[in-house]
C-alpha cells in the first residue's frame, strides 16, 4: 500500500507540474493612461512591452499576463485600481505608480495580501522610511536622492543662495527636502504650487526675481514642466538667474520644450547614452519601434521587468516561494539598463547619479547626455529609519 501510495503521490506531482507551468505569471500594472500626463504612462507601458519582448514573453517557462490600470492620476482612483488587481485579478506583482500620492494610497492593500509591489517610478520618503515592507521594491530611486545629487552640484559650482519651486503634493515636498539637505549655500525661498491644476507660475517668477537668488531649482514633471520653463523664459531669468532642475526635462517633454531646454543642467540615474550593453539594446530597439528615445520612467519600467524575471527564475516559476523570490530580488541580479546596483535595507537602489545636458545628435534631434558622474553609490537617507535587516 506504501509503494501505491507514493506511486499515486508521484503521479499527481507530476500532473500538478505542468499544468501550473501553464498558469500565466501575472502581473499589474498601474500608471496614467489619460489626460495631459497619458505620455509619461504610455512611455512606461512601451517599456514594460518590450522587455517582455527581449525575454520571450515568458518567466520560469510560465506566459506573462499583464493587465493594464489608469489610474487618472487621482489617488482614490489608483487605491481602487489596485484592490480590484489584488482582490479581483489575483496578480503575482503590482507595478508601475507615477504620482507619489497614489502610490501612498494604494499600499496597504497590496502589503496586507503580501502581494509584492514594484515602483517604476513614486518613491516617497515613508516608504523608504518607517513603511518599508519586505514586499515593497523599487527599480527607480527615492525622491531625495536626484534632488540631492543637484544640491551637491549647486556647490560644485560655487552658488550662494537658491530658490526653490516644486508641487504641493509628496513627491515636491521630497524634492524640495532633498536639495536643501545638501546644498550649503542658503534657500533664500520656496513655494510649493497646487497641483495638479496650476500651469501659470507668473505669480512665483514675479518672486523669484524680487528674492534675486543666485540660481533656481525646480521640479516640475510632465505638462507642468514645459508650460514652466516657457514662462521661465518669458520672464526674461534666463540671463539673470540660472536653472537647475529635476524631472523636468526629458525625452517626454523635449519636443514641446525644444531649444528652450538648451543649458539648462539636471540629475538622473540613467541617461539614454549610458554604455552598457543592456541600456544600448534597450535603446536601439526603442528608437526603432517608436521612432523616439526612451525617457527615464521607461528605463525604470524596463528594469521592473528583469527584476521580476530573475525572482520568477529563481524559484523556477513557482510563485509560492516568496522568500526566495525576495531574497533573489534584494541581489538585483539582472541586466539593468542603469548598469550594476545594488539594494539598500529598504528595497531602494544604492547608485549613482550622473550630470546630464540637452543637446543635439547626429540628425538634429534633441537628446540628453550624460556629462559627468556627480555622485557615486548614493543611497537615501531614509534607509536608517527603515526596520527591515537582512
Amino acid at each position: 500500500m506504501r509503494r501505491i501510495f507514493f506511486a499515486a503521490g508521484a503521479a499527481i506531482a507530476l500532473a500538478v507540474g505542468p499544468a501550473a507551468a501553464q498558469n500565466p505569471v501575472k502581473i499589474g500594472f498601474i500608471s496614467t493612461f489619460s489626460g495631459p500626463t497619458a505620455v509619461i504612462g504610455n512611455d512606461m507601458r512601451n517599456s514594460f512591452e518590450l522587455a517582455l519582448d527581449h525575454i520571450g514573453r515568458k518567466m520560469g517557462g510560465r506566459p506573462v499576463q499583464v493587465i493594464y490600470e489608469d489610474d487618472q492620476q487621482k489617488p482614490e482612483v489608483g487605491k481602487q485600481k489596485t484592490e480590484k488587481l489584488v482582490q479581483s485579478d489575483k496578480v503575482d506583482f503590482v507595478v508601475g505608480y507615477i504620482w507619489s500620492n497614489v502610490l501612498l494610497a494604494s499600499l496597504k492593500p497590496v502589503l496586507d495580501s503580501q502581494t509584492f509591489l514594484i515602483s517604476a517610478n513614486a518613491g516617497p520618503s515613508q516608504i523608504a522610511g518607517a513603511l518599508c515592507s519586505p514586499f515593497f521594491f523599487s527599480t527607480s530611486w527615492q525622491n531625495d536622492q536626484t534632488p540631492q545629487a543637484i544640491g551637491r552640484y549647486m556647490n560644485t559650482k560655487g552658488v550662494k543662495t537658491v530658490y526653490l519651486l516644486g508641487p504641493n503634493y509628496a513627491a515636491g515636498k521630497d524634492m524640495l527636502a532633498g536639495v536643501a539637505s545638501t546644498y550649503k549655500g542658503k534657500v533664500i525661498g520656496q513655494d510649493l504650487t497646487k497641483w495638479p491644476d496650476q500651469l501659470d507660475f507668473s505669480a512665483e517668477l514675479t518672486k523669484v526675481r524680487n528674492a534675486k537668488p543666485e540660481a533656481l531649482f525646480v521640479f516640475y514633471p510632465g505638462a507642468a514642466g514645459v508650460q514652466f520653463l516657457n514662462q521661465y523664459h518669458q520672464a526674461g531669468l534666463k540671463g539673470t538667474v540660472p536653472l537647475y532642475t529635476a524631472f523636468t526635462i526629458d525625452s517626454l517633454s523635449l519636443p514641446r520644450q525644444k531649444d528652450l531646454a538648451l543649458g539648462i543642467p539636471g540629475a538622473q540615474h540613467w541617461v539614454n547614452d549610458l554604455p552598457n550593453d543592456a541600456n544600448k539594446k534597450y535603446v536601439a530597439d526603442f528608437r526603432a519601434k517608436h521612432k523616439a528615445y526612451p525617457s527615464f520612467y521607461g528605463a525604470q519600467s524596463y528594469d521592473a521587468v528583469g527584476l521580476i524575471n530573475s525572482a520568477v527564475v529563481a524559484v523556477n516559476g513557482d510563485l509560492s516561494k516568496k522568500d526566495a523570490m525576495r531574497a533573489e530580488m534584494r541581489k538585483a541580479n539582472y541586466a539593468s539598463v542603469r548598469g550594476p546596483y545594488k539594494y539598500g535595507n529598504n528595497h531602494f537602489p544604492i547608485q549613482n547619479f550622473y550630470l546630464q545636458d540637452v543637446v543635439k545628435d547626429a540628425e538634429g534631434n534633441l537628446t540628453l547626455k550624460t556629462i559627468a558622474t556627480i555622485v557615486e553609490n548614493s543611497q537615501d537617507e531614509h534607509a536608517s529609519k527603515c526596520p527591515m535587516r537582512w
